[in-house]
């Protein structure tokens, strides 16, 4: 197990860091949250800004793959329910 823990530090995987604004065990807002919290960097900061990569590594790591999917949907959609 431990040489499984030590090639994936290697690698670089890292899980979502503690956010004491989400203290519980529900972490369905601190996904939401971080996926607004990118997009409005993006937004501020330009496409592909490096500072917004921090927020994408968390929502990325939380999210539900069908939620980030259905999300980006609604995003071109220009129905998402989100304050950008």
């Amino acid at each position: 197990m431990s040489e499984n823990v030590a090639a994936l530090a290697e690698v670089g995987v890292k899980a979502a860091p503690w956010d004491p604004r989400f203290p519980n065990q529900n972490q369905t807002k601190y996904c939401f949250q971080s996926y607004l919290d990118f997009h409005r960097c993006e937004k501020i900061k330009g496409e592909g800004a490096d500072v917004c990569q921090y927020f994408k590594g968390v929502f990325s790591d939380i999210c539900p793959n069908g939620w980030i999917e259905k999300w980006d949907t609604q995003r071109a959609e220009g129905n998402f329910p989100g304050k950008i």
